[in-house]
């Protein structure tokens, strides 16, 4: 028995018989001309209902009976997130059929791996690209039957063909399905090795949907009713299992796919809460302060966020706020931060941050800003969150304390097991896999972690990364490689070091920040990635947030040499999973020269003397 375990009873009684169909159904009883959705039209939004969105559910659903899928079936869907992501999702639940989401970067073969290994016998693209790629290895998945584009109308031509079929029908399909069943295969995102499919259940959604909206009430049930815009990946459990709660909780929903729309969207769409990877907040932080420098008050902003930081940070340890800085956080609040809120739509109070550590100073930051951002943590085998910071409860730096009908324990060596409601039941067709992945019936997740004496818990690193120096000192690379991200020039950083006398780092530079930084240092803003890594400008740049992040570590575990690289790592270079983390097995392959060059020279970028 681990000497560290937060359990948390359920507030909602369970119900094995409910499948997530129930839950719109209880929405439209419960509040029929209530706005589910908003989609984009003539430059602004229209609403749909949630009694249109169940009526548009059941014509898909019909649709999907009268083309031959089946209870039980598997299809493939392969689209960016929109309104239809969610339609066709409710759709395949209604016609008692198991959806299994591909990420839409995914390759031609990792494609067939996912369709081959699932059984899935039709699939849904969205547009013709995708279609493209299905085809590429249709010849390899002869179980698939059937491909529909949404782009070339294939969805209305299932519609009109299902007119048909009987009410009656859908009725009995969605009612097949009792909580334990599956109702979705999601496919691990593959930092390591082959993706493993999670067979997630019904009463993994709903119990958790149900449990969650209560314990984040104060985010679903804004009192000028609660809407969010979606824009992080469906296929991803994170932002699926937030479409669900939505639906449960009756929050309003938009969509948008295009990144470089994202600010127009939220002035337009203006959201009660947001859901992000901290990669979006950083963003957000790191483009309004290229901003500010561009215009000549880069030192103003500099300054505004210093005051938000330290203003949040003396609130929540309960100190008294110093008159003078609460005289600046008035005046920075006017010129700085009612900028910001205006540019996130004006009506942001939450954010919801998962799938890696934020970091405490973006946290602070935000806070002032008058959105206060609840990190969570979790898995695809949770469902996502298994801790989340509330409204009421939170701590900036932490993910939280345990959900509702969810147990958290630390093993003997620190590693965060889970069990409870949100639980997967198995990997797909994997029963080794499954077996080492538990242990007397809790989730090892394979991360390392902390409990405060509240509850809260901290992540400090994934187990299989800890690098162990040649000197026996034990380092988390997030510790370093976090703090260092948040630079606006870089785009990633993996520290090593693992068996070597000191700990070093890669790091590429953020293609999309670089040219407004260079600008902004009386540098030439086109100039390559290859000449930008070996310039000195750059590299001061790079050192400077490599000894901010050493500051935070011991000299043991502080990076002696950088070298940054004239490449990106991205998902289509087989370097990053497609919700943006790092494949630190392939980088470590992929680039093991550069590291034993970094070893054969003698230390020369350095803020920590060897001696």
């Amino acid at each position: 028995m681990s000497a560290v375990q937060f359990e948390v009873p359920a507030v909602v009684p369970a119900d094995p018989d409910a499948n997530i169909t129930d839950l719109l159904v209880d929405r439209v009883k419960a509040s029929p001309s209530r706005a589910l959705f908003a989609v984009p039209e003539n430059g602004g939004w229209r609403d749909i209902s949630a009694a249109e969105f169940q009526r548009e559910v059941v014509a898909l659903a019909k649709g999907f009976v009268a083309a031959g899928v089946e209870p039980g079936d598997k299809v493939g869907f392969i689209a960016r997130t929109t309104y239809d992501w969610t339609l066709v999702d409710f759709a395949l639940f209604f016609a008692g059929a198991v959806m299994v989401p591909i990420y839409e970067t995914s390759s031609a073969s990792q494609i067939a791996w996912i369709l081959t290994d699932s059984g899935a016998t039709t699939v849904i693209a969205e547009s013709a690209e995708h279609a493209e790629r299905i085809a590429e290895i249709r010849a390899t998945v002869p179980l698939v039957r059937e491909v529909w584009t949404m782009g070339s109308g294939d969805l209305d031509t299932l519609r009109a063909g299902g007119r048909d079929v009987a009410d009656d029908e859908i009725e009995r399909r969605r009612n097949l399905a009792v909580g334990s069943d599956i109702a979705t295969l999601i496919y691990t995102s593959g930092s390591t090795g082959r993706p493993k499919g999670c067979v997630l259940t019904h009463s993994n959604f709903v119990e958790l949907a149900r449990n969650s909206g209560k314990a984040l009430t104060e985010v679903v049930n804004h009192p000028g009713g609660a809407s969010t815009l979606l824009f992080i990946t469906t296929a991803h459990v994170f932002a699926r299992f937030i479409s669900i709660l939505n639906v449960h909780a009756g929050v309003k929903t938009g969509h948008q796919p295009d990144t470089k729309q994202l600010l127009p969207a939220l002035g337009s769409f203006q959201p009660t809460f947001l859901l992000a990877v901290p990669r979006v907040f950083e963003k957000v932080y790191n483009s309004a302060e290229q901003k500010a420098e561009a215009g000549g008050k880069g030192k103003i902003f500099r300054a505004a966020a210093q005051v938000a930081i330290d203003h949040s940070r003396l609130q929540q340890e309960g100190k008294k706020v110093p008159l003078l800085t609460k005289v600046k956080f008035r005046l920075f609040d006017r010129l700085v931060y009612s900028k910001l809120r205006a540019a996130m739509g004006g009506r942001v109070q939450y954010a919801v941050s998962g799938s890696a550590p934020l970091g405490p100073r973006l946290g602070h930051f935000f806070h002032s800003l008058g959105v206060t951002i609840l990190e969570g943590y979790g898995l695809t085998e949770t469902t996502a969150p298994a801790t989340v910071n509330l409204a009421t409860k939170s701590k900036i730096g932490t993910v939280g304390p345990v959900l509702p009908g969810v147990g958290v324990r630390l093993g003997e060596d620190g590693e965060v097991e889970v069990r409870g409601i949100n639980v997967f039941a198995e990997y797909w067709q994997n029963p080794e896999a499954t077996a080492e992945a538990f242990h007397d019936g809790w989730f090892k997740t394979g991360d390392i972690g902390s409990f405060d004496a509240d509850g809260f818990l901290t992540i400090t690193g994934r187990k299989k990364e800890i690098i162990v120096t040649a000197g026996g000192k034990n380092v988390a690379p997030a510790v370093l490689e976090d703090p260092i991200r948040a630079n606006p020039i870089v785009g990633q950083v993996v520290v090593v070091g693992d068996q070597k006398p000191f700990i070093s780092a890669l790091v590429t530079l953020d293609p999309e920040m670089l040219p407004t930084w260079l600008s902004n240092n009386d540098l030439p803003g086109d100039m390559t990635l290859t000449d930008a890594a070996k310039h000195d400008v750059v590299r001061a740049e790079v050192q400077r947030a490599i000894d901010e992040a050493n500051r935070g570590v011991s000299r043991a575990e502080s990076i002696r040499k950088f070298t940054i690289l004239d490449t990106e790592w991205t998902e289509a270079s087989g370097h990053l999973t497609p919700k943006m983390s790092i494949k630190r097995n392939v980088i470590l392959t992929d680039f093991a020269g550069t590291i034993a060059d970094i070893y054969d020279e003698p230390v020369k970028t350095s803020n920590v003397p060897l001696g």
